[in-house]
């Protein structure tokens, strides 16, 4: 797990930092639909590969690996990785498994593959064990698409960003699901979001192309 510190001196954002994490405390979400035409027609497996594509997004976009240290300075990951759901359909709960994220999408499905078996039908609440700090948390609801969703959380100081995923849905001919980005205003602004859905779309019809 490597992080840098940010030297909030110099940092282009250090007003807007203090504005959102100190005078207006600043969570906002947007919900959106993505289009996975290309990862349906090419037979991918939904859930591993949204999660690589997410974390593919994410690992490209410096505003989506903020968080406070130890110490409580301001950090930003070198790397971060998927933290996601796993749902127990006796029990009607879920575990969360996380897998280490590689640029190699073959690598990446294997790890997750591996990590199901060995920890997928765990009934703890954190089913693999020693998840790091630079990971990224990830639901899936495939039972319902939604419009709009948001989470109520009562911590400020949680910076990282937090994804939900809902059903998918046949629009206009197209393969659609929505998609749910909490974020954390003190480090990303409406632009940044923007830019990230852009890569995450281009990261999603890349992996429906790939052989």
């Amino acid at each position: 797990m490597e992080y840098e510190k940010v030297d909030l001196e110099n940092w282009p954002r250090r007003e807007h930092f203090a504005h959102y994490m100190e005078r207006v405390p600043c969570t906002y979400s947007l919900t959106t639909k993505l289009d996975i035409t290309a990862v349906v027609q090419g037979g991918r497996k939904l859930y591993p590969t949204l999660l690589y594509c997410l974390a593919g997004a994410v690992n490209r976009h410096e505003a989506f690996r903020m968080a406070l240290g130890p110490d409580g300075t301001l950090i930003r990951y070198r790397q971060m990785w998927p933290s996601y759901t796993i749902f127990h359909r006796e029990s009607e709960t879920f575990s969360n498994l996380w897998t280490e994220y590689t640029e190699d999408y073959g690598k990446f499905c294997r790890r997750y593959a591996q990590d199901v078996q060995d920890y997928g039908d765990s009934p703890a609440f954190m089913a693999k064990p020693d998840q790091p700090e630079n990971c990224f948390p990830v639901s899936m609801l495939p039972w319902h698409s939604f419009d709009g969703f948001n989470l109520n959380l009562d911590d400020y100081g949680y910076l990282i960003p937090i994804f939900t995923l809902g059903r998918v849905q046949e629009q206009a001919g197209r393969s659609v699901i929505p998609l749910a980005v909490q974020v954390h205003h003190a480090v990303c602004d409406g632009y940044h979001l923007c830019r990230f859905l852009d890569t995450l779309q281009q990261l999603a019809d890349r992996c429906g192309a790939e052989p």
